[in-house]
Order: C-alpha cells, then sequence, then structure tokens
C-alpha cells in the first residue's frame, strides 16, 4: 500500500488550532495552500511539545554562526497569526507520530505527522508476511508532511504555546486543571 502523503511545500497558511470548550478542546494541526486544507488532530501534548521542538531547533540553528542564515529570534510581526481555524475543520486522522526536520537548501523546517498505528501488534510475528513485493504494513496509510520558512516556524511556535496555554488555568500546587470551583487539590486535605 502506497502512502498517501498530503503535502505543503510553502503553505499559505500552517497553525495548531482548537475547536470546542476548555476541558473539551480537539487541537488540530491545519495547513492551507489554496483552496485545499488538511487538518490533523492533535494531543494538547503533542501540540506543546511541537511548538518547543521548532523553537529549540531554531535556536540552535540562530547560535551556529557556519550556516549564514538569518533566523530571528522574536517572531515577525507579520507572520503572526491570531486568526481560528479554517472552516470546515475535517479531521484526516488522528496523530500518532511526530517527526521534525531541517532542510539546509531551502531553509525550511520539515513537520511530518503520521496517523496513530492501529491494527498491527508487534508480539504478533505470525502476521507478518515477510515477502518483499513492494507493500508493507509497516508504511502509514497517510501522513501530513509540511514545509515551513524560518520566520513561518518560529510564528507558529509562538501560536501554538499561546493556544495550549489558552485553555483551563493549572493549580498552581498540584499542577492540575482547574475546572470551575469544583477542583480538589492533589496535595492538600480537601
Amino acid at each position: 500500500m502506497r502512502t498517501l502523503v498530503h503535502e505543503f511545500d510553502w503553505p499559505d497558511r500552517v497553525v495548531v488550532g482548537t475547536v470546542g470548550r476548555p476541558g473539551e478542546r480537539t487541537f488540530y494541526l491545519q495547513a492551507r495552500a489554496g483552496a485545499r486544507s488538511t487538518s490533523v488532530a492533535l494531543e494538547k501534548e503533542q501540540s506543546a511539545v511541537l511548538a518547543d521542538t521548532i523553537d529549540q531547533l531554531l535556536d540552535k540553528l540562530a547560535e551556529d554562526q557556519d550556516n549564514g542564515l538569518t533566523i530571528p529570534t522574536e517572531t515577525p510581526a507579520e507572520l503572526v497569526d491570531d486568526e481560528p481555524l479554517d472552516h470546515p475543520v475535517e479531521e484526516q486522522f488522528r496523530t500518532g507520530a511526530m517527526r521534525l526536520g531541517w532542510d539546509p537548501r531551502t531553509a525550511q523546517v520539515i513537520i511530518e505527522a503520521y496517523p496513530v498505528a492501529e491494527g498491527w501488534d508487534e508480539t504478533d510475528d505470525d502476521s507478518r508476511d515477510d515477502t518483499d513485493d513492494g507493500d508493507t504494513d509497516d508504511e502509514p496509510a497517510e501522513m501530513l508532511l509540511v514545509r515551513i520558512p524560518v520566520g513561518t516556524a518560529r510564528a507558529f511556535a509562538q501560536r501554538t504555546r499561546r493556544v495550549v496555554r489558552a485553555g483551563r488555568p493549572t493549580c498552581p500546587l498540584c499542577g492540575s486543571p482547574v475546572d470551575g470551583d469544583d477542583h480538589v487539590c492533589r496535595l492538600t486535605d480537601g
């Protein structure tokens, strides 16, 4: 089976956004080029780690004096995107694994998202076909591949952190989300 690749090279827009109320939000990574748009669901934690990892990659590249690139340390004002997700939001797949890369030829950050792997049990060796016919069950059915320039990547990371923080406040003692007045802190008696 061939992998269906939803590829966006220099997209018009790439953002993480949410649908739903705090505490019930679904996070989406959404990319758009022209009229074509793809949205994949993410966990809140995946979104936060993606933003932090992009910033770490950009910071490391900025420190490298030999790369010849100008990497913004702050988000360029003209790249700030505070608009909601493009509608309708149609989930292509729920993200399992993600990879982040760097293409030095084009000076682009590469984001890859793969669906949650279902139906394959690596402990069941008898179910695997060892013939090499070009089709493997190890390949994902589809993936999202997005390539973005460094300024857009910095703006993407900033927005993503802001979206993650916009949910329910956290308890200063236990770090758990606070749902109105009915929060029972794990670290106190009441």
